[in-house]
C-alpha cells in the first residue's frame, strides 16, 4: 500500500530544525541489496576517489537495518568509509544507537543533512515517495547543495521485500539516470515496475511522457524476445535491453549488469515533458 503523499513544511533548510517530515518507515533487512550492489559496482568509483569517504543514509525508517547492511558493504569498496544514518524521527535514532560502531553513527536530521563534511554517496529510499512531487525539486536541491565534488545522491523506491526497485541518480547539478532493477519471476511485464518509480517520475507514466514511452518499449522488446524464455528470464531481459540500445534509447552499461535484472538510462530520455526516448 502507497502511503498518502505529504507537503514537506519547508524545501529550506532552516536553522536548529530538521527539514521533512516523518515517515511511516517501513523497512525490511536485505530491500536496499540491489541498488547496494549498484553502488559498489558502476559506482564504486566515486567512494575510492573521494578525499572524505563520507556516506548518509537518509531516512532508513523504523529499524536502522539496511542501514547496517549499506555501511558492511561499502567497506568492502572503502575500509574507511564513514557513514551517517539519519532520521526526523529522535526515537528511531535512539534505538539504532545501540548498532553504532567505528565508522557507522546515528543522528537526527532531515534533507539539510547537516553533518561534518560532505557525503559523496547519500541514499535516500522510500522517502520521497511519500512527499508531494511539487516538493520533490526542491528537495532535490537541498540535499545535492551538499554534496561532494563528484558525489551522488540516490532518490529511490522498491517494494516491500527488494524485488522491483527503481532510482534515480543525481550529482550535485543535475539528474543523471534512472535505473530499474527487478527479481526474474516477480513480474508478468517489465512495465509492472512503474508502480515503483520514484516520485519525480510515477505520475509521469501516462502517454506523451517520455517515462510512458520507455515502459511501453520495454514491454515491446520483452514480448517480442519471447523466444529466449525456454533459456531463461535473464537471457531475455538482457536482449530486451540491447533491443532498446539498438533502438535508440541510451542505455547504459552491459551485459554483465544487464543479466543482474538491472537496466539504467540517461535521464533525459525520461525527464518529464523532455524529449521523448529516440
Amino acid at each position: 500500500m502507497v502511503q498518502k503523499a505529504e507537503r514537506v513544511s519547508s524545501p529550506h533548510h532552516r536553522s536548529g530544525k530538521p527539514v521533512g517530515n516523518v515517515t511511516r518507515g517501513t523497512t525490511n533487512p536485505n530491500r536496499m541489496r540491489r541498488v547496494d550492489r549498484w553502488l559498489t559496482g558502476p559506482q564504486a568509483w566515486r567512494l575510492r576517489a573521494a578525499t572524505d569517504p563520507l556516506v548518509v543514509d537518509l531516512g532508513y525508517g523504523a529499524t536502522p537495518a539496511t542501514a547496517v547492511e549499506l555501511f558492511e558493504r561499502l567497506r568492502g569498496t572503502r575500509p574507511d568509509v564513514r557513514m551517517y544514518g539519519v532520521e526526523i524521527e529522535p526515537e528511531r535514532v535512539r534505538a539504532a544507537k545501540a548498532l553504532e560502531q567505528p565508522g557507522l553513527s546515528f543522528q537526527v536530521g532531515g534533507f539539510e543533512l547537516a553533518l561534518p563534511g560532505r557525503p559523496v554517496l547519500v541514499r535516500a529510499f522510500n522517502v520521497l515517495r511519500q512527499y508531494e512531487e511539487a516538493d520533490v525539486a526542491g528537495i532535490w536541491r537541498l540535499v545535492q547543495g551538499r554534496l561532494s565534488p563528484g558525489g551522488l545522491f540516490i532518490d529511490g523506491t522498491c517494494d516491500e521485500i527488494g524485488r522491483r526497485v527503481t532510482w534515480i541518480a543525481l550529482d550535485d547539478q543535475r539528474p543523471l539516470s534512472l535505473s530499474m532493477s527487478v527479481r526474474f519471476g516477480s513480474f508478468d511485464l517489465p512495465s509492472d515496475l512503474a508502480e515503483r518509480l520514484p516520485k519525480a517520475l510515477i505520475h509521469r507514466n501516462v502517454p506523451g511522457e517520455p517515462v510512458h514511452r520507455l515502459m511501453q518499449a520495454m514491454d515491446r522488446a520483452w514480448l517480442e524476445s519471447a523466444a529466449l524464455a525456454s533459456f531463461g528470464n535473464r537471457q531475455r531481459w538482457q536482449a530486451m535491453c540491447k533491443a532498446l540500445r539498438d533502438g535508440g534509447w541510451p542505455v547504459q552499461d552491459g551485459p554483465a549488469r544487464w543479466r543482474l535484472g538491472e537496466l539504467t538510462v540517461d535521464w533525459e530520455a525520461v525527464a518529464p515533458g523532455g524529449h521523448q526516448g529516440p
